[in-house]
Formats: structure tokens, sequence, C-alpha cells
């Protein structure tokens, strides 16, 4: 049996290719005379308002690559209309031309008995254009064919293009509009400013108490429509009339949707007829199902927009009716009810692009994240805290409070989120708004007011108690050193940016809490005191300034872009390590000169722990296995040297950081140790300086011969008690370390009253 074929009866023929205008028409021309596989059939050409000129060829098309019998229904030959319009930033189009043409997931819109319209790329029409030739557009159709016919073409949630019409208004949804919808909650249409081509935003948002929102400029209407099955897309209509119809095949009537909407804010005085309502928006809600009486598996959106005087619409549609230059609801039904209208069918109607405000799960998405991140919260709302919450919220990762005591002031601006109205709020209120601004309440960041070190304070612990993961972000040490002695807290992260914002790090607890941030603090110094890279990590701020008369008022000078920079490198990899149940200390250098960035890692060790009553003293494995390996590399003599660390009365600890190899000048031999003096001043200082100066001398260590515990001698006892001497006039504790065979002995010793 005969193929039937669409005729484009709005085309008119054109006899010969020189009689073409379009230069791409005739390109396309001489392209498929060259073309084995393709045909010419007839050339078509007609002016569409608003679109100009096209001109189109009618060509037979030859795919070798279309297997017989294909499930997907394409044929070997097939006939095709290549519609080349006038403007020449917009695509080619191509309709396939068989009646019997498959309905295919991948087209353009059409109508159900018309012409099916080939979505040939995935990429923007700019794009396409910019490498746009007519002989690989002729092999693009075959390709499309073939891969369709094979069932191989891309993704089915591939985004088609309008070709014809690009619709300057646009709807904007909220990311939860379904739940709003099923709640009843009503909704207001919100118009946002003119853009100069004409164009616009509308926003649907919930109505505020009490009725519509002051800025609500319009009636909508909102139809649910039955189901679909995924493959097909209508063409948009371009009337009322239009819409109508295609509305009343799914047995929907449009008409008394639209009299109740034409007749909104008209009360019984009715409204003068110099009221203006400038548009009306019609929204349809269409679920899409997979296969006929399954399940919706989405909800497709399309609006449309009505303008013009409305008021005068509502009288076409039989809603309204003038009288003394006041319109008034026509009363369906009783005498003054008009004969059906027809009238209105004719008005145009402006197809809008329907946008959704993403939700936290379509954030993810769009950010490439299948982690929805834990509930979290964030000690410090300042220049690092605010920019990583900032970066969190707007990739919907994570569900978070912020705790800080401290308001915005005007310098802060420099450095902060943050914007001139916010001076004299709270930062953790500032943070919590903008995030919630920033993704239209998708992201609710909770503020807790409060000082993350006050034990009392009953919002800010029951904040820290009941969550998961604690970003610290306080830049100080106060916060991470008291949490790391509660034993109630959950995994924490402590992340800071040093003083000359060259350098940032990330400290992260395992998950058990086995390895502190107090341990890690430790380790992390020790690895600035050994490797090259330590000596200028924490090297002194490029500058201070006085931001008010107080001594307490100076600041570091730092660009805000150092702070954005590492803000990004330290939210991501809070991402990306939190998902490990490993510790982590990692350390970022940047060159602020050319951008390069070198990373370093510190491999977490255990730590061990002893109690001295008030005091406990800290150390970890690896500095045992140092000690370890110094005593080793002097047998048979003992060997020793100065132990560094820091105290910090505030948690009743002294931790222990490093320890130096024994000076050049020391004495040793099988049965005793007296340390030398040569250079030790200048490791010591090195050590604090490399450190910001927290770490310094804290004791001495030395070590026992082959076959000796560290048990102490009689010497060992007078040397501990020289050492404490030495250290009251600073009132501090000292400390002796023993390295035995198997074994290491602390000793602490202290004068007292």
């Amino acid at each position: 049996m005969a193929e039937e074929f669409h005729e484009l009866a709005e085309f008119g023929e054109v006899a010969r290719p020189d009689l073409l205008t379009l230069r791409r028409a005739q390109a396309l021309v001489a392209a498929v005379r060259d073309a084995a596989d393709y045909a010419l059939v007839q050339l078509l050409s007609r002016d569409m308002p608003g679109v100009g000129r096209l001109e189109a060829l009618v060509v037979d098309v030859e795919c070798d690559g279309v297997p017989s019998r294909n499930p997907a229904g394409i044929q070997y030959r097939e006939r095709l209309a290549l519609c080349v319009p006038e403007d020449n930033k917009a695509q080619v189009e191509v309709l396939a031309l068989r009646k019997s043409f498959p309905v295919l997931i991948h087209q353009n819109n059409g109508t159900r008995d018309g012409v099916a319209s080939l979505c040939l790329y995935f990429e923007p029409t700019p794009t396409v254009l910019r490498t746009w030739t007519p002989q690989r557009f002729l092999r693009r159709i075959q390709w499309w064919l073939e891969q369709s016919a094979k069932g191989e073409l891309h993704p089915a949630d591939q985004p088609v293009e309008h070709l014809f019409f690009a619709s300057k208004f646009e709807l904007v949804l909220p990311g939860n509009v379904d739940a709003l919808r099923n709640a009843g909650v009503k909704m207001a249409v919100v118009r946002g400013p003119a853009r100069p081509d004409g164009g616009g935003t509308v926003f649907l948002r919930p109505a505020r108490d009490g009725g519509n929102a002051p800025t609500t400029l319009a009636s909508h209407i909102d139809l649910t429509l039955p189901p679909v099955v995924q493959g097909f897309v209508e063409r948009d209509p371009m009337t009322l009339g239009d819409l109508a119809d295609l509305l009343s095949q799914r047995e929907v009537n449009l008409l008394p949707h639209l009299i109740t909407a034409l007749s909104n804010g008209v009360g019984p005085e009715g409204v003068s007829a110099e009221t203006a309502v400038p548009f009306v928006i019609i929204i349809l809600h269409v679920p899409v199902v997979r296969a006929l009486g399954g399940l919706a598996e989405r909800i497709a959106r399309r609006a449309f927009l009505i303008e013009g005087n409305l008021r005068e619409l509502g009288v076409k549609a039989g809603a309204l009716y003038v009288h003394e230059k006041r319109y008034f609801a026509e009363i369906q039904g009783s005498i003054l009810a008009r004969e059906p209208a027809t009238e209105w069918k004719k008005e145009p109607i402006f197809p809008m692009e329907v946008l959704h405000f993403p939700d936290a799960s379509a954030a993810r998405k769009q950010s490439s994240l299948d982690d929805e991140g834990p509930c979290g919260v964030m000690i410090g709302a300042g220049s690092l805290g605010s920019a990583m919450l900032n970066l969190w919220s707007r990739a919907g990762w994570g569900r978070w409070s912020v705790v800080d005591k401290d308001h915005v002031k005007p310098h802060n601006l420099i450095r902060h989120v943050a914007f001139a109205h916010h001076v004299g709020e709270l930062k953790c209120d500032v943070v919590a708004e903008l995030s919630e601004a920033a993704t239209d309440g998708a992201a609710k960041v909770a503020p807790v007011r409060g000082d993350a070190c006050d034990l009392a304070a009953h919002a800010v612990q029951e904040a820290l108690t009941t969550t998961e993961l604690v970003v610290d972000a306080s830049a100080a040490l106060e916060y991470p050193r008291q949490a790391s002695f509660r034993d109630n807290l959950p995994r924490h992260v402590t992340v800071f940016v040093t003083p000359n914002g060259n350098g940032a790090v990330l400290m992260l607890e395992d998950l058990a809490r086995s390895m502190r941030l107090r341990t890690l603090e430790a380790q992390y110094y020790r690895a600035l005191i050994r490797h090259h890279w330590g000596a200028k990590h924490l090297e002194g701020n490029l500058g201070t300034y006085w931001s008010g008369a107080s001594c307490r008022d100076i600041s570091v000078a730092m660009p805000y872009s150092r702070i954005a920079a590492h803000a990004s490198t330290l939210a991501e990899q809070v991402m990306r390590q939190a998902q490990s149940e490993k510790a982590c200390v990692r350390i970022w250098d940047r060159d602020p000169d050319n951008g390069g960035v070198a990373v370093y890692d510190v491999e977490p060790v255990a730590e061990c722990c002893l109690s001295f009553g008030e005091l406990s003293v800290f150390y970890d494995e690896g500095l045992s296995k140092h000690l370890q390996a110094l005593r080793h590399s002097a047998l048979p003599n003992e060997t020793g040297g100065v132990l560094l660390g820091y105290h910090d009365f505030n948690v009743g600890a002294i931790v222990l950081v490093d320890a130096l190899p024994a000076p050049a000048d020391s004495y040793a031999n099988r049965s005793s140790f007296e340390r030398g003096t040569a250079g030790l001043l200048q490791a010591v200082q090195e050590a604090s300086t490399r450190t910001a100066g927290v770490v310094g001398y804290v004791g001495e260590w030395h070590s026992h011969p082959p076959g000796h515990s560290a048990t102490p001698s009689r010497d060992d006892i007078v040397q501990l008690v020289e050492i404490s001497l030495g250290m009251h006039g600073d009132g501090l504790p000292a400390l002796q370390l023993i390295v035995g065979e198997g074994d290491i002995r602390i000793l602490q010793g202290m004068v007292k009253a």
C-alpha cells in the first residue's frame, strides 16, 4: 500500500532552486544534490507573520543503518521537509511527512495528528550553529533516524527546544509547588520588573495572610489535566480558542475557569472601566505517565499569558457587562446572561516558559551531589563560616544551624556575605536570612544566638548535642579544644584560613571520635615544625588595621578573594571527607602570584593520655615512634633532648607535639646522658615561630640503655627536680619523658609553696 504524506498546505511551490531567496536554503539544495542518500522532491516557501520567510526542501532520505522491522517504526526511506527560517540565528527544522511516522520521545512540539518535528541536537542553538554546515546537517538527520530506530538516542529527559518561537515571558513556581497545591494554599501572582525587550518574569507565590500580596497584578487559572503518556508534546496553541479545543480533547472545559478569573475582583458594586487588570495566566499541570494506566512519574507544566484589556475580554467571554462606565459580573443563568459567547476564542495568548525555584533535591542534582549531607552545626558565622554556609545552602547540602554571638560591623562587609543594611544585626541571623533568600526558602538555616563555649546556654548545647557534624570556623582555639574534652558531642571538623590568607587547614575527627581535634592539632603543628613548607605557613599577616578605638578592635588586612578561594575548597572538602569514617588533616598553600595550590596531608594517628590530677598529658603514637627511633639510632648509648608542646589550663591539658634530638654538644654513653645546648635555643624558637607562638619548651626527654625499661632512676628524679625548679619562674609544671626498651614513662614535677 502506498504511503500517505502530509501536505504543507500553507506553503506555495517554488519552481526552481535559483528562485529561493535564503542562502541556507540554497546551500542545502546544493548539499542534497551532492549526497547520494538524498533525493530532492519539491521546493516550497511561505511568509509567516512575526517569523518572516520560510523556505522548505522536501526530500527523500535513505539510511542504511536503520534496522528492518525496528520497534521504533522508522523506515529505510523517509520523506522529510527541511524548513529554513529567514532568521539565521534559528535552526533549520526537520519535519517527518509520512502520516504514519511514529510518535517518539525525541521530537519537538507538534500536533498529534500533524507533522512530527525531529529533535536533532542536544546543545543550545548558538552552539549548534557555531559549526553548522549543510553537509553535516544532512548526516545528522541520518544519524537521528538510525539511532532512533535502534533505541539509542539521547536520554528521554533531554529537554526539547522550540525552534519557531522563544517566549519573552516566564513563570517561576515555588520549588514546593506540589506540596503547596496539595495543602490547598492560596497562591498569588506577582509580576517582576519589565525587561528592555518587553518581556518579563512572573512569580507564583503563597498569598499573604489576609489576602493576596499587594504586588499581585493579575489572576491565574490553575488546571490539572488528565494524565498523558510520555512521548509527545503538543505544539503550543496561539489563541484562546486553540487552547480551549486542546483542553476539550482532554475533557476539560476552559470557559468556566476563564469566566471565574476574569470576574475576579469585580464585586456587587462593579469596578470602574479605568481599572486596569494587566494580564491573566493559565497554568496547566499535566501528569506524565510512562504507559497508559500507569502512575504519574512527573508533572509537566505549561503556562499561557493573556494580555490586553482583560475587562473587555471578560465582556467577550460573557463574564462581564458594561453599565455607565463600570464593569459588572454577569449572573450566569439569569435573564441577564448572554448567549454562548465565541468572540473570546480569537484572543491571542502567549506561551510562557515555566521555571521552578530549585528545592534541596534539585540543587544537589544541579551541583552533582549524591549525598544529602548531615544535620550540622556551624560554629562561627564570620568571613569563612558565612561563605561556606552560602555554598552549602545553594547546593542543598545539609541541614544547618549556626552559632554566633557577634554582630555585623561596618568593616565586616569587606569579607562577609552580609550587606550594608545588615550592620548591627547578629551574624547568625544574617546568614540564616541570606541562605533562605538565596534559595527561596529551600535552605533554612537556624540561627543560634550565643557562645558555643557557654556550657550553660541551653539553646547552644541543644544544637550541639542533637546533630551529626559540627564544623568549627570560629578561627579561635577555645571552642575546638573545649569540644575535644566533651564525650557527648558528635564528630567535629575545624577549618581555618592562615593569617596571611595564603593557606587553609582542615582537621576532621574520625566518626568514632577516637582522634579528637586536640591530637589532630598537635600532629598538624608537628608537620609544620618538620617540613619545609611549614616555615612560612603561619607567617604573620599582610598588615593590620584598627576597626575601632579599642585595643581589641584590631583586624587582619586581607582581600575577600582569598577567603572565597579557600572557602570553596574547604566547603567541597568537608563534603567529601565527611563521607569517610576516617580522620583527616589536610593543608593547602596557595601562591597568590600565580594561583597555584600545594596540598599536604598529615596521616592522623591515635593519641595517648596520662592524668596528673588537675592536668592531663596527651601525646600520640607518631611521637612515640619518633622517640623510639631516636633511641634506637643512638644505641647502645643513651640519648635525649627537649620536649615541645603547649599548656592549656582552660581545659587542664599539656599536649606534647614533638621531641628534638640531642644537640651536637651533648655527652652520652651506655649509662648516662647529658644534654648539650648547641643550636637548641634556635630550634625551640623556630618551632614557636612556625606554630604562631603556640608550641614551646615543656620539658626534657631521654632514653634508657638496652634491656632497661622506662622506670626512672635516682638520677632521673634529680633531673626532674632541676627541671621543675627551672620552670617554677613561669609557674609551669615540668615534664620528664623516659623512653625504655619497650615502654615510655612520663613524669610531672612542680614546685608547690
